[in-house]
């Protein structure tokens, strides 16, 4: 095992990966909600859409983390 730091595009593509995934991830709570959830609990649909209107920002925060340096 290695101390050396690991490259930048390694680090990049992983962060890429992962903001994707978020990103999927609220896009299936989106239609999950308005498609299917709904039919049986209105509630629930918008606190999954409040849950779903949360991860871009966080996405986005993961993704540009630690850019400058």
């Amino acid at each position: 095992m290695s101390d050396a730091k690991e490259s930048l595009t390694r680090r990049q593509t992983r962060r890429r990966r992962i903001y994707l995934a978020m990103m999927a991830v609220c896009l299936v709570l989106i239609l999950l909600a308005w498609n299917v959830v709904r039919l049986w609990s209105v509630p629930t649909a918008v606190g999954m859409s409040i849950v779903a209107a949360l991860i871009p920002p966080a996405a986005a925060i993961i993704a540009n983390w630690n850019e400058g340096g």
